[in-house]
């Protein structure tokens, strides 16, 4: 692994760039907010080329008038922006909900914001604060929302409706167990109205988001959910749809446990075996990734990547080995937090959890790697954001950020795109074909103050266009939570 305080920009000075820009490139400054969240694509304006929605804000507890906005994809022109009380920290979930063609976005944040925006015009459909007249959430026991995703429809209004985990007081000191129990709740995506929730079975707070998919074992809908957090344990769990809509998750399967850490970040679903059955693969804040059968619930195999790491941060999953089963590529933090200073990325086999590439590349962060087949030999690569510490004479620090390229054939490491001054915690890049060219295009964004690891200052929003790079296969995991942004791996609804 590389050392970590290596001059890591003389490192990557030796790194040739792997992309050739084209002059549908553009960067995009927002001077006061910053982000944790991935972008989403949507037209939004009828040009035909993708635009970008994210959320953002200010520093937590503040109100912004840019929580939640969208770019023109042609441009990096602001198209809309959105008002909320504390930090939209979420991706969006994305769905023509009012009925006009275009696609609207559905997103959540701190302090109980879950909020659905017209994606042509800007104008808000609704807010679950105000559908339901919450002067003050959290004495009506509303947290933070996490990412939604869409179940059938279950008020009967002809609209999917949305399933969305709900917790986590973040007035709670950090080893106090009396904490206010998390919730999944059900909620119609056309009127932002509250259709039922039900209570963590182990009564303990939540910071997953859930992920959902159809059983294979009956009409109901697989709910993967966890509990517990960076100081108090939890469980792992697979609850059923009908046991939220009853009101009910006190039948819910235990997949894992553990007695000091939580599960926060969300799980994927994948058939590693071929049985047409999803496998539940996740990772545990103290530092394991875990995979469990989807057809009998019992753990396949767990891997550790060292001693003294925890993880944040979600699952990227592609081809990186000569086998068909799929493989995953993971970013666990070194350290106890809040003690968190650098991170170790592994990519893991599918088949048996044998960890097959191991290196520490950046300081912390929680963004999730991308894959994409980048150079057209049929394996995938992991593209991912960097961030990097150089300290001068004066042992002052200066923070960069970069996209590196992973390609496990070669075992090499190289630079994307330029380095740029600022840092990413938490906003997984977007590839994909914004403008229907066949060629490769990368969002992505990072900080703009060089000084400090984690700033609500100001962001760049940054379109890679290139001309050199072709899409040669549909992309399965071009962004946070997949391509289809629901966690599930492939085909599969």
């Amino acid at each position: 692994m590389y050392p970590a305080l290596l001059s890591i920009i003389a490192f990557w000075a030796q790194i040739s760039l792997l992309i050739s820009p084209s002059s549908r490139s553009w960067t995009t400054t927002l001077p006061t907010v910053g982000t944790f969240s991935s972008p989403r694509v949507a037209d939004l304006n009828g040009d035909n080329i993708g635009d970008i929605i994210m959320g953002g804000g200010r520093a937590e507890f503040l109100a912004s008038d840019t929580a939640f906005f969208a770019l023109d994809g042609a441009t990096g022109k602001l198209l809309w922006h959105a008002s909320a009380s504390d930090q939209i920290f979420g991706s969006a979930t994305l769905k023509d909900i009012d009925g006009d063609g275009v696609q609207d976005a559905i997103i959540g944040g701190r302090s109980a914001e879950l909020i659905a925006i017209s994606g042509a015009t800007g104008k808000e459909i609704w807010r679950f604060s105000k559908v339901q007249r919450l002067k003050k959430p959290a004495k009506a026991g509303w947290f933070n929302f996490y990412n939604p995703q869409f179940i059938p429809d279950q008020d009967e209004d002809g609209l999917a409706d949305i399933l969305v985990s709900n917790g986590g007081d973040v007035m709670a000191k950090p080893f106090d167990l009396k904490r206010p129990a998390g919730r999944l709740a059900v909620i119609s995506s056309k009127t932002g109205q509250l259709i039922t929730f039900a209570e963590m079975p182990d009564g303990k707070e939540t910071y997953m988001s859930v992920t959902v998919s159809p059983s294979t074992e009956d009409e109901d809908w697989d709910i993967v959910f966890g509990t517990g957090g960076e100081t108090i344990g939890g469980h792992l769990y697979l609850g059923k749809l009908s046991q939220v809509m009853a009101q009910d998750l006190s039948d819910a399967k235990i997949l894992h446990s553990c007695s000091d850490k939580g599960y926060i970040a969300p799980a994927v679903r994948v058939d590693l075996n071929g049985d047409g059955h999803l496998e539940i693969v996740t990772n545990s804040v103290n530092g394991k990734l875990l995979a469990f059968d989807g057809q009998h619930y019992g753990l396949l195999w767990e891997t550790k990547l060292l001693d003294q790491t925890e993880c944040y941060s979600s699952i990227a999953i592609g081809r990186f080995t000569k086998d068909d089963t799929p493989d995953f590529f993971i970013s666990h933090a070194i350290g106890v937090w809040p003690n968190l200073n650098w991170n170790v990325q592994a990519m893991v086999d599918g088949k048996d959890g044998s960890i097959g590439f191991l290196d520490s590349l950046g300081y912390y962060q929680i963004a999730t790697p991308v894959v994409i087949d980048w150079n057209g030999d049929g394996y995938d690569e992991v593209l991912m954001s960097v961030n990097f510490m150089e300290v001068n004479d004066l042992y002052q620090k200066n923070f960069y950020n970069l996209l590196a390229l992973i390609d496990f054939q070669s075992g090499g490491v190289k630079q994307v795109g330029e380095v740029n001054k600022g840092t990413n915690k938490a906003s997984t890049p977007w590839v994909g074909d914004l403008d229907q060219d066949g060629f490769l295009d990368i969002v992505y964004c990072h900080g703009t103050n060089p000084n400090r690891a984690n700033t609500f200052d100001g962001i760049k929003v940054r379109r890679i266009a290139s001309s050199n790079i072709a899409i040669k296969k549909p992309l399965l995991w071009g962004s946070y939570q997949g391509s289809k942004y629901n966690g599930v791996f492939g085909d599969a609804p």
